[in-house]
């Protein structure tokens, strides 16, 4: 079988949240994946646009070129590395509505800080944290051209402007639960850490901190692999 293109936004300030969250992955699939970071230093002559102010990540933008990465063939998954799995992978595929173009948890919100990941200004806009978790069907994604991605204004990309509300599908919150923006919650399939991780040491006690140590823990200690809600 042809494994899930799972495409994961790479920062290089935050390699150990990146390195986590693929372990999260692999240790709970249930079927093959494929783990692909979105690196800048990978894309270059196909990303030609400069980081703007309110870019808090490294990838803020090349996410959309998921579709055409994959050729804009199947399914494929994008997700921000500040997230921790805790279920089959698998299990969000299954949820999808085959006749939508991007899928993705609908958050309603409004931030309730200023300022995020260690002082980074905390942007407010119609959609947020849609895009932090996409499931495209590429075929259905050619407006995602590399010309487009490169040229269109940000709100426009993470607004979703390029696709028609009627193709635009939501899934369970579960599986991109905001921590520090929602409440604890145990069953959770995707923590989203979007404030800050543990990994920051200013965050280090914020909301299922547990759950990410221990699968700090369980990636660095082989007989440990998917001890934590596996």
């Amino acid at each position: 079988m042809t494994p899930l293109r799972i495409f994961i936004g790479y920062d290089s300030k935050e390699t150990v949240a990146y390195h986590v969250l693929c372990h999260s992955i692999l240790a709970r699939a249930s079927k093959p994946v494929a783990l692909i970071p979105l690196s800048l230093s990978t894309l270059r002559g196909i990303y030609t646009r400069k980081r703007g102010p309110t870019e808090s990540t490294e990838f803020s933008m090349t996410r959309f070129l998921v579709p055409y990465l994959s050729r804009y063939r199947g399914k494929s998954i994008f997700m921000d590395c500040d997230m921790l799995c805790l279920a089959d992978i698998y299990e969000l595929i299954g949820l999808v509505n085959d006749e939508a173009s991007v899928s993705m948890c609908q958050h309603s919100y409004a931030p309730s800080t200023k300022t995020k990941m260690e002082g980074l200004k905390q942007t407010a806009y119609p959609r947020k944290n849609w895009s932090s978790l996409m499931v495209f069907d590429n075929e259905k994604c050619g407006a995602l051209t590399p010309e487009y991605v490169n040229s269109a204004s940000g709100l426009d990309l993470h607004r979703f402007k390029w696709v028609s509300d009627e193709y635009i599908a939501p899934l369970p919150l579960e599986w991109n639960w905001l921590v520090g923006e929602y409440g604890k919650k145990p069953s959770a399939k995707i923590l989203h850490y979007t404030l800050g991780g543990p990994w920051m040491e200013c965050y280090a006690s914020c909301d299922h901190n547990e759950e990410w140590f221990a699968e700090r823990e369980a990636m660095n200690s082989p007989s440990k692999v998917g001890a934590y809600g596996a």
